[in-house]
């Protein structure tokens, strides 16, 4: 588990997350051309409740399931 500082909305905050979870949010920042912070900000503005933490895991599972689910639907499954 790593322990990041991150300025969202003007507040900084700690986001705590498991490697392969920065990975990817640092992924999905870079393939959407848009700063890891503002890929954080919207996440944060978009979450119902729950820590940001989590906020950001579900995106990133959201994110991937995503993708798989077109992967699939182009390849006929």
């Amino acid at each position: 588990m790593v322990k990041r500082s991150i300025v969202v909305a003007g507040h900084k905050t700690s986001v705590s997350l498991e490697d392969a979870f920065w990975t990817a949010l640092k992924d999905i920042a870079k393939e959407r051309r848009q700063s890891l912070r503002g890929l954080v900000a919207e996440i944060d503005s978009g979450r119902r409740g729950g820590n940001l933490s989590s906020a950001v895991r579900l995106f990133v599972l959201d994110h991937y399931r995503s993708k798989a689910g077109a992967a699939l639907s182009v390849s006929g499954i």
